[in-house]
């Protein structure tokens, strides 16, 4: 990535979250402060790329709707950019207010993108320290454009530059003031991106320096990854267009593997959502094209 620049799968997957705020209903996810961090131009450079692109994802779709692009760019952001996104964050903020329900204090955000949880809940400035991290290049860019949008940094928010590529260092967090209370953390949309090595490493040391109860949600692709298609081939197409971003996904697992890699790190799956249950839990009854990925499930597991 350039100096500035939001990697393009956060981009794209803040542009899929923005238009299921302003056009889709019933809402599974109302990220209603997304379309603040994506400039006019971004969000038409987007929208016409992915028009123009519909041959490459359904050459009988570009036909079908060929003088209707607003019906093309429906299918297009419903069928493969905003199913994922959308239920994933829906999951993770469920569970998250919960936790601090039940006395969590410190929520930790790896891989943080364009993530607006704190801007979209500002009641919990008094009782929640939020810090992100991502990699140096794409914080900046997102500081820009809260900076852009207006928007105040708060005080509880705390910025924690970070290559998921390199050993992890608690020290990093706790010099933007992480102390030793139960957590949250999430982990979404990283995981099909670096190694099972380098997962398995991140999550030792997170949950090495926390308190029991600590949890974390997080998503992962099974090992049906480079397998299925999907329907309407949706999960090949992510995987080439993520290809074709700079960011190929290398990384799945069988749930086996995921078992014992968090048993490991001393943790228990609290509850697993596999593809179907995803469906069933925030798309059943929709009469549009938004359904769940194959392939994509979700984990909640908490600290022994």
């Amino acid at each position: 990535m350039k100096q500035n620049e939001s990697s393009i799968t956060s981009l794209i997957s803040a542009f899929g979250r923005a238009y299921h705020s302003q056009y889709d209903s019933p809402k599974i996810f109302d990220d209603f402060i997304a379309q603040d961090l994506i400039s006019q131009k971004e969000f038409s450079d987007i929208k016409d790329n992915m028009i123009q692109g519909i041959p490459f994802f359904s050459k009988d779709i570009a036909q079908r709707f060929q003088d209707d692009p607003e019906e093309m760019l429906k299918w297009i952001t419903q069928v493969q950019l905003s199913p994922t996104p959308l239920a994933r964050a829906a999951y993770c903020e469920k569970v998250l207010l919960n936790e601090v329900m039940l006395g969590a204090e410190q929520y930790v955000i790896l891989g943080a993108g364009l993530d607006t949880f704190c801007f979209r809940h500002p009641e919990l400035k008094h009782c929640l320290d939020i810090f992100e991290l991502d990699y140096p290049t794409s914080q900046e860019s997102k500081i820009k454009r809260l900076e852009d949008a207006n928007f105040q940094i708060p005080s509880h928010l705390h910025f924690v530059p970070t290559d998921f590529t390199d050993p992890f260092s608690f020290q990093h967090l706790i010099d933007h003031g992480f102390g030793c209370k139960k957590t949250f953390f999430s982990f979404l949309g990283v995981s099909y991106y670096v190694t099972k090595k380098d997962i398995s490493r991140l999550i030792n040391h997170l949950f090495a320096q926390v308190p029991a109860g600590s949890s974390i949600v997080f998503d992962y692709a099974d090992e049906k990854l480079f397998e299925e298609k999907g329907m309407s081939d949706k999960v090949e197409h992510m995987i080439q267009m993520a290809a074709a971003g700079g960011e190929p996904m290398k990384t799945c697992f069988t749930y086996d593997e995921m078992e014992k890699l968090l048993e490991a790190a001393g943790l228990l799956i609290y509850e697993h959502l596999s593809p179907a249950a995803i469906h069933d839990l925030f798309f059943r009854n929709r009469t549009d094209y938004l359904s769940a990925f194959e392939t994509i499930h979700y984990i909640h597991a908490v600290k022994k």
